[in-house]
């Protein structure tokens, strides 16, 4: 049976709580996948095993199709939360991340996440009641930037938590856990780390400076 890391199971069991039946009723038993008694693993693994290769290459952009014959509805992957729900409409505003690393606060940390994931399932709920599936509309957030930031003439270094290592691991960690929660079954939001080592290294090698 095929591994799967806990953040594909998690991104996948994301589909599994928006999956409906389809038009045309089943025939026989339901699927696995469509068992919610079943454990998430062995719900991921009837689903994928299902799909064609088309199908599973749909899913890998940010603006994913349905997959109707599965009754797989379409989903937007690209949600943005570094420092409150954005483009979503009103939302808390928390300082930039390389204001709150200023803090050396985990504790904090892990609460100003906590309110971001409380808003961002708030919002996501009225969406979903509404039948609105659109960017910055789901669960999946592109949050936290654990960048290291060791030259200003990246540009983006406001959205890291600064040049240490040390305090972005320790600040990264408490961000996920307050964003995903603590619930033995359910994410309030999935968090996805941004790193985009390459994207900086290929700007610095433009303006020949070193790494």
């Amino acid at each position: 049976m095929k591994r799967f890391s806990a953040f594909a199971m998690a991104v996948f069991g994301c589909l599994l709580l928006g999956i409906q039946k389809p038009a045309s009723s089943w025939q026989g038993p339901a699927p696995a996948y469509k068992n919610p008694s079943l454990p998430i693993k062995k719900r991921v693994d009837d689903i994928v095993s299902r799909m064609t290769l088309e199908e599973k290459v749909s899913q890998m952009m940010n603006a994913a199709p349905p997959i109707e014959r599965l009754g797989i509805p379409e989903y937007e992957w690209w949600n943005e939360g570094l420092h409150g729900v954005a483009r979503a409409g009103y939302a808390t505003v928390f300082p930039q991340a390389i204001g709150l690393a200023a803090t050396w606060d985990t504790d904090l940390m892990h609460q100003v996440a906590d309110v971001i994931s409380t808003e961002a399932r708030a919002k996501h709920h009225e969406f979903a009641r509404n039948n609105q599936h659109a960017r910055y509309q789901g669960l999946t957030f592109w949050s936290p930037n654990i960048n290291i930031f060791r030259d200003p003439r990246w540009g983006r270094g406001q959205e890291t938590y600064g040049e240490d290592p040390y305090l972005t691991s320790k600040l990264g960690v408490a961000f996920v856990r307050g964003l995903q929660g603590n619930d033995s079954r359910y994410l309030k939001v999935i968090s996805h780390v941004r790193l985009q080592p390459d994207q900086r290294r290929a700007m610095l090698r433009e303006q020949g400076a070193d790494d």
